[in-house]
This record gives C-alpha cells, structure tokens and sequence, in this order.
C-alpha cells in the first residue's frame, strides 16, 4: 500500500451573498497514520451545505523502509498535499485545526481549544490511553510549530460520554484505588455517536428523542441519548469493553483474565495481546471481515455461524439493555461499516424484539435504505452514514466561536 494518498480539488470562493467561508482541517493522527480533511462551509457550518476539499492519508509512518519516519514528515506530506491545491496549511483563508484526541479522561469533556497547559494535561491522560494520546499529541505539536497564531481545537473521543450518570460511570470496586488510578467508565467513539445521534432524532421529529446508536465497525460500541444526552455506553474504561469486535472480545469474566495468567502462563502482554487483536470474530472465526464471515455463515461454515450468532446476540442483548435504561426508545440507529452495509446483523440483531416495538421491513433492510424500519413499527431503524470529520469540524468551529466572542 502506498504510503500516502489525497483527492483534493481547489477551494472555492465565497458563498453565495458574499459570507465568510470557514475553512477547517481535521487531523486524526494515529501511532502510524494521519487521516486529513479539510471542510468548508458558511458561518452556520450546516452539514447539508459543506464541502470537503480535500481529504487523504498518510500511512506506514515510522515503519522499516517507509520514506515517512515520523508525524514531523506525515504532516509535511500533508502540507505538500494541500499546497498542490492551494489549500496550504499556510493559507490565510483556513479558519482552524480540529485535532481528534481519543482520551480526555474526566479533564476534558467538552472540546477545548489548544493551549500549552492543555498539551500537558493531555500528557498526564497518556496512561489511560499509551497507544493513542501520545500519537494525538506528535500532530498537534507539530502543527502548532508550522502555525503558531491559528486556533487548534481538541476534540476527545470520550467526551460525548461524560453526560453519563456516576452509577452507570462507576464500577464497583475499592473507590480510593478507582479514584486514584483513573478507574471508570469512559466511552469512546465519541464524535460518531454525536453525530449519528443527532440525525437519528431529526428522523424523530425533535431533540427530545431517546436514541440507540449501535456503531459497527472493526470497532464496534453502543450508547442510550435521551434528548441529545448520552445516559450509556458500552466501552469503559478502554474501547475493551462492551460488543464483540473486529478483534476485540467485548465483554468477558475478569477472572477469565487471572485465569489466562495462572493456568496458561500467559503475561500480562500477551493477555493484552490476545483480548485485543486476536479475539473477537477473528478469534472465533478466523476472519474479522463482516463480509467475509457472513458468507462463510451462509456457506454453512459453523465457525463463521457461530461467530455471527455470537456477534449478534451481544448486540440484541445491550439493545435490550438499554431500552430498559431509556424506557421509552423512538430510534435505533445503526452505523459505522457493518452497521451501515450489513442487512444480516441488522436482522439477527433485532430479530424477537417485535413486541417492544421493534420491526424490520426486509425489502428496506436488504437495500440498505436510511429508515428500514417497517410501516408502523412503534421505534424507528435507521441507517445512517457516520461523518466523524464533520462532527470534529463542527464542534472546533463552536469553540473557536465562542472564543472570539468572549
């Protein structure tokens, strides 16, 4: 694969009436990439209006043999990128950076504009998350060096999650160690369930909606909002916890872990290893592709059934989980990849739950329509592409707002 690639086309000019075009580039740097798009839209920023003028990747940074040895270099290639299109980091006419951040703990739980103390503080979270904090953190340094004067914004992954209540935050265990060891429940996948959340309650008439947001990819998380509101999530303290994943186990016995550790001989390591990229579907079947492991189901492989059952029942399992958390649910909302593209998991995910109100059309589900829910199903099932760029753009242009006018 290629160590970078880019579309990017020339920036318009203003929008129509003359208004300010806002111009915002979102950065997600991780330990050996950086994903990039830069939005543009009018002061409202509204999602229907937006363009994006330019988005790639920059990949294998770091890597034996790859000619981008650190995040300094990944982000010249993307200023090199943007320049060919004149839509250079040193152009006048971009408003703000929005950097993605995935953890901010209990410090930060709401975007925050980027200053030094900010850096530190996000330096202290590193422990929480050691394989991404410190990723997040190379390209915002390096992009306050090549703009110094231009407003930056971090926007956390965790914290759409922090609206939830302490007893579904809290895990009973010694509160002193908890509390001293930063031991909670987080969230992430943040910016997507916002984003997705949001749209879901359009589709039921108002903000005051009570949403399930099921997010599938090779990560995969669930959340309740009430009235724009997250009130629970399923991954924790790490993005460990909570549905079956890609590569992930979700849920599991902690003494599964000691066990691992005293009968297996395993290290801590290894255990680590194991429970995050050598579980899941691809523990259990061999295949973490959704694609693959439905085709192989339908084949009759009982692996690939097995772990499609296994898959599913977690998710029909925290949809009822949560709809006895909201009490009331007009909208479940499937995203991310598998959400987005997989009519099977849909159905199997939901399948039993008619008398809560729940029903597919299966002609709308098997097209992958953005509402496949049935006529007069009492909650609505919609599918709906996740834009997390735009929510990050969104939400950096807001606290640039609000910072310019006190």
């Amino acid at each position: 694969m290629n160590e970078w690639s880019a579309q990017a086309r020339r920036p318009e000019g203003e929008t129509g009436g003359g208004r300010r075009v806002n111009r915002v580039l979102v950065l997600n740097s991780g330990s050996s990439s950086v994903k990039y798009q830069l939005l543009s839209g009018d002061e409202q920023f509204a999602a229907e209006t937006v363009r994006r003028s330019a988005s790639g990747l920059v990949e294998r940074i770091g890597e034996p043999g790859s000619p981008v040895p650190d995040h300094k270099a990944a982000l010249e290639v993307v200023a090199a990128r943007l320049d060919e299109a004149g839509l250079g980091l040193d152009s006048p006419e971009l408003t703000a950076i929005g950097h993605r951040v995935v953890h901010g703990g209990t410090t930060f739980t709401r975007p925050t504009l980027i200053t030094d103390e900010v850096v530190g503080r996000i330096e202290e979270l590193i422990p929480l998350a050691p394989l991404h904090n410190p990723a997040n953190l190379a390209g915002i340094e390096v992009v306050r060096r090549l703009r110094p004067g231009l407003p930056q914004v971090a926007v956390f992954d965790t914290a759409f999650h922090a609206t939830i209540p302490e007893a579904a935050a809290t895990y009973a265990i010694d509160r002193e160690v908890a509390a001293r060891l930063g031991v909670r429940r987080y969230g992430f996948h943040g910016t997507s369930h916002a984003y997705v959340s949001r749209e879901a309650a359009r589709l039921a008439g108002g903000p005051e909606a009570n949403v399930i947001v099921l997010h599938l990819g090779n990560g995969a998380s669930a959340s309740a909002v009430s009235a724009g509101r997250c009130v629970e999530t399923s991954m924790g303290m790490t993005p460990l916890e909570g549905l079956v994943m890609g590569t992930r186990s979700g849920d599991l016995d902690p003494a599964v872990i000691f066990h691992l550790g005293r009968a297996g001989g395993m290290s801590t390591d290894e255990i680590d290893a194991l429970l995050n990229r050598r579980s899941g579907m691809l523990g259990l079947c061999g295949d973490n592709d959704m694609r693959a492991v439905t085709a192989r189901a339908d084949a009759g492989d009982p692996d690939a059934e097995l772990a499609l059952s296994v898959y599913c029942h977690r998710l029909r399992k925290y949809v009822g989980a949560y709809y006895a958390v909201l009490g009331k649910v007009d909208v479940i909302a499937f995203t991310g990849g598998v959400g987005e593209n997989s009519a099977p998991v849909r159905e199997r995910a939901l399948a039993g739950l008619e008398t809560l109100g729940i029903r597919l059309d299966p002609g709308r589900n098997a097209r992958n329509e953005r509402l496949v829910s049935a006529d007069g199903s009492a909650v609505k099932v919609a599918v709906i592409r996740t834009d997390e760029e735009f929510e990050i753009a969104r939400q950096t242009l807001a606290v640039v707002s609000r910072t310019n006018h006190g």
